[in-house]
């Protein structure tokens, strides 16, 4: 007589893709830090060194998130790094311009412009892409020129915030006084998080919620995953892609806003290269560039594994600016290279468990007949 397997001793399901790339990544940041740590005398043991990597890639965290939810829907947005110069700049001149001189109202409305600039190129790609179909990686494209040109328009100089609200809200950190060290003269010098830090890792949050319970994060996994197969389950498609870039483009513009307190400066060349550091972020942290798999949780360990091989160049004696480069290809290689070999072995195993349980059922219904 067979025996009813209790709930306690049910198998454990096998882990995703996309959770089995995130561990990757973190194990992977992990290790690193840890080296650092323990073979560089560069303050690693410090939490504020973590803390510094935050507080210094915190706009580079946001829009990692941006291109990763795109990139979920087989997308791409290489327009992020020009929509930041854009934003940045143009909530410079209206601070300068408009600003009342400490009031709160002027940064809250300086607010609402930079989502207003990363919602417009949200909304005008995202019905390109979706709607017209026409290729994300043109549209995004034009969008970065464009992005660009205006804000030259704006201004060819680089533009420094003289808003008095605003400079105090730069100089605003948290300060955690039990993660500070003391200093040689037997001062405390607490630990201190600047305000773009603290919305960065909000945004992940938020974002790795929204994928994981929202309808809206599933739809954007079975879009990336199939497009055929989520119209045959009655996902508006279309709608889906849109949204994606709607929210892709908020992001951006509120990384642009982020960038402005961390350095109060409109330039047009600020943020050159990041839509390509963001890239190279989500992929580290275990999106793929086909869809269907990835996670702003693995993105933001991506994004800090990049952040953390620039600290380490910078402060050892190869810190000219190629090796940087090159550490960057070199890490983004090894990680397209790992995603393919886990992958492959992952989709092999499965492979050969259908094929056992399709000659299960045929010795079954051998037996029967």
């Amino acid at each position: 007589m067979a025996k009813n397997k209790s709930p306690l001793t049910r198998t454990r399901e096998p882990l995703s893709n996309t959770q089995m790339l995130m561990f990757i990544s973190i194990g992977i940041f992990a290790a690193m830090y840890l080296a650092a740590i323990i073979f560089m005398d560069s303050g690693f043991e410090k939490p504020q060194m973590f803390f510094d990597l935050l507080n210094d890639n915190a706009a580079l965290i946001i829009i990692s998130c941006a291109l990763t939810i795109v990139m979920i829907t087989g997308g791409i947005n290489i327009s992020a790094g020009g929509v930041i110069s854009l934003t940045a700049m143009a909530c410079a001149l209206f601070l300068n311009n408009n600003g009342i001189g400490s009031s709160p109202l002027s940064i809250f409305l300086t607010l609402l412009l930079a989502l207003g600039i990363g919602l417009g190129f949200g909304v005008l790609q995202g019905f390109l892409v979706s709607y017209l179909e026409i290729q994300p990686f043109i549209v995004t494209l034009a969008g970065m020129f464009l992005a660009r040109g205006l804000t030259t328009i704006l201004s060819r100089d680089p533009v420094k915030v003289t808003h008095e609200g605003f400079l105090q809200l730069v100089q605003t950190k948290l300060k955690i006084n039990w993660l500070g060290y003391t200093a040689p003269n037997g001062a405390l010098i607490p630990a201190k998080v600047e305000i773009g830090a603290i919305v960065a890792v909000g945004v992940v949050v938020l974002m790795a919620l929204m994928l994981r319970f929202a309808r809206f994060g599933r739809n954007v996994y079975a879009v990336g995953g199939n497009r055929q197969s989520a119209l045959m389950l009655g996902i508006n498609v279309k709608r889906t892609v849109f949204w994606a870039y709607v929210i892709s483009g908020l992001l951006c513009g509120l990384a642009g806003f982020v960038f402005l307190i961390h350095k109060p400066a409109g330039n047009a060349s600020v943020a050159m290269r990041s839509e390509m550091d963001a890239i190279a972020a989500s992929i580290i942290g275990g999106t793929l560039l086909s869809g269907g798999v990835g996670n702003v949780v693995g993105t933001f360990f991506g994004a800090m594994i990049l952040a953390t091989i620039q600290k380490i160049i910078a402060l050892s004696p190869l810190n000219a600016s190629w090796w940087q480069d090159m550490a960057n290809g070199a890490m983004l290689s090894f990680f397209i290279l790992l995603q393919s070999v886990v992958l492959m072995r992952r989709n092999k195993k499965k492979d050969t468990k259908n094929d056992k349980n399709k000659d299960i059922a045929k010795e079954r219904g051998a037996e029967i007949t």
